[in-house]
């Protein structure tokens, strides 16, 4: 591997180590951010693989800024994407709006995802959630739009539904999700990057366990894309550890 390789590799994975240490300390005391770094087996996303398969380091940052409306980033390791133009990391920046009323609850949030590494990979995209809770089982309506751009080819819609349920007397989260991509295709090239055949399915099942700030969890997803000409879109089993600080 060539000299700045390595270098900006390294460079990467102390970032993605101290992104839980981004704001000042000051900050943190005063608003309680909530910080998570995380080993992962796979990085997946609707169901399609954005680190080629390979395992990725993954640091969270979640900080309240007011009622209800909070900021958030994570950064994701990629050693060259090859879905994201060759991009070393997946930044996410975003921030979202909650409120409660009864046993439901609104978010309205936003996101722009940064690709370090790579030109012209970044685009945003807005969202709204609404969910129930009914004791220990809650349930998910989402929908995620990201207005036309060139860095994806189009336009792309994605419409979700989830639940999840903790299994009574264990540190055990029961939860599966279903979604659907789908959008104006201007560039094809471009637009495959979400969307894959212009529009598809995807679905999975996930089983985790939290204990204090350890967490782990054991994931399936899979999508109806079809398997010619499309990796890292196919059923595969994720595992991932994570410690929150």
């Amino acid at each position: 591997m060539p000299p700045t390789d390595r270098i900006r590799r390294k460079a990467w994975l102390g970032a993605l180590l101290l992104a839980g240490h981004a704001v000042p300390a000051a900050a943190q005391d005063a608003a309680g951010p909530t910080v998570t770094l995380e080993v992962v087996s796979e990085d997946r996303r609707r169901g399609l693989g954005w680190s080629g398969g390979d395992p990725v380091l993954r640091g969270t940052l979640s900080l309240p800024v007011a009622d209800g409306l909070s900021l958030d980033g994570a950064a994701t390791s990629l050693w060259g994407s090859a879905r994201h133009g060759g991009a070393d990391a997946a930044i996410d920046l975003g921030a979202s709006y909650a409120r409660q009323l009864g046993g439901f609850r609104l978010t309205a949030e936003g996101r722009y995802h940064l690709f370090p590494g790579a030109s012209d990979q970044g685009y945003g995209e807005v969202g709204a959630i609404a969910g129930f809770t009914l004791g220990p089982a809650s349930v998910d309506l989402g929908a995620r739009y990201a207005p036309r751009q060139s860095a994806i080819g189009g336009d792309n819609l994605y419409l979700s539904t989830s639940a999840a349920i903790g299994i009574p007397g264990t540190p055990l989260t029961l939860s599966g999700h279903l979604g659907r991509s789908s959008g104006d295709v201007r560039s094809p090239l471009r637009a495959a990057r979400l969307r894959p055949d212009g529009g598809y399915w995807d679905h999975g099942v996930a089983l985790d366990w939290y204990r204090g700030r350890w967490s782990a969890g054991l994931r399936y997803a899979d999508t109806d894309i079809a398997a010619t000409g499309n990796t890292h879109a196919g059923a595969t089993l994720i595992g991932r550890v994570g410690l929150t600080l």
